[in-house]
């Protein structure tokens, strides 16, 4: 998809994403050197390794380290609600936002158990976007300063960011987010979200097939498609995916819907994901085709579909492991083991 310039609020996105910069090679270059050092056969801790290499690289230091590393989840409503496609009310949101701060979220278990800070946006939650199968659901402005609050998440600073969203009926717009990018059926992007039945289903999939049919001539541009499709934990999800890219912040991408936020971005660059892993592959029946599409593979394949950057909170803990191994692990010589 091409990037047009607009003169609009989107420029400033724009040219974000154009002067994205890729990976350091020469700390590679010094991460493998230590890898061949450590006490173990070449290869042995398998993806993990590679893992770690990634933190190195996209840290753009060495060693890697994982020592401040931030969940975010970003929560929004969505007007398209309306249209029967969710298993719970709108309001159901903000009572789940009370939850992750009075610490009785999975998430928060999750934090707890692998020591990572939790930080928690409420995205006006008082005022859903717009019904997409009737109009656009944000206009250009409210769009692109939802995609620079998200950008806040590694204020303060952060050396790992895993991002995840909370919103009744976002897996609709997931889907027609991924509809409008990719094709295909409506059917192929729907799933059942939070449990809505077979009619719900069905209700879930028109809903995607009108809104995508209606705004069909404005989505050869992955931001215009955002701002129409799209929610904002979606375009704040995506703000922070650009603004970690920019100050050497690896990142962990959650499930359907953050995967959803962050396919905008590589449709208006095909490494714009290069510093993000897919934490988990979610029970959500397309997110295995979304990863797929993005070129990701998820490191847990663990059958949840929770949300609340659940999965990407518990790969979190295996990416501290994997950079742990890497910079603690004794060398042959330290240790006086010999290395054939």
């Amino acid at each position: 998809m091409t990037i047009a310039a607009t003169g609009l609020p989107f420029d400033d996105i724009r040219k974000l994403v154009e002067g994205m910069e890729g990976r350091n090679e020469g700390f590679v270059a010094q991460f493998k050197a230590h890898d061949a050092e450590l006490t173990k056969p070449p290869g042995a801790l398998g993806k993990l390794e590679g893992i770690a290499e990634w933190v190195s690289a996209w840290q753009g230091s060495y060693p890697p380290k994982v020592s401040r590393p931030v969940v975010a989840v970003f929560a929004g409503n969505h007007g398209v609600v309306a249209q029967g496609v969710a298993a719970y009310p709108a309001e159901v949101t903000a009572q789940m936002v009370v939850n992750f701060q009075n610490g009785g979220a999975a998430v928060n278990q999750i934090c707890k158990t692998f020591d990572l800070g939790l930080k928690v946006y409420e995205l006006a939650l008082e005022k859903p976007t717009r019904d997409i199968t009737q109009e656009a659901a944000m206009d250009e402005a409210d769009c692109a300063a939802t995609m620079a609050y998200g950008m806040e998440a590694i204020a303060g600073g952060c050396d790992l960011l895993c991002i995840g969203e909370m919103g009744i009926g976002n897996t609709t717009i997931a889907a027609a987010i991924a509809h409008g990018l990719y094709g295909g059926k409506p059917e192929d992007w729907v799933g059942p979200g939070t449990g809505v039945d077979s009619k719900g289903l069905k209700r879930k999939a028109s809903a995607v097939g009108r809104a995508v049919a209606l705004h069909k001539a404005h989505l050869s541009d992955p931001l215009e498609l955002l701002r129409r499709l799209g929610g904002r934990e979606l375009a704040a999800m995506a703000g922070a995916i650009i603004a970690a890219r920019t100050q050497n912040v690896p990142v962990l991408i959650d499930g359907y819907v953050a995967t959803a936020a962050a396919a905008v971005l590589h449709a208006m660059r095909p490494d714009a994901l290069d510093h993000c892993m897919a934490a988990h592959c979610s029970a959500e029946p397309a997110h295995r085709a979304l990863l797929a599409k993005v070129g990701k593979e998820p490191i847990l394949d663990l059958g949840m579909r929770l949300g609340e950057a659940s999965g990407a909170a518990l790969a979190a803990g295996l990416v501290k492991a994997a950079v742990n191994l890497h910079t603690d692990m004794a060398t042959f010589d330290s240790a006086g083991v010999s290395n054939r």
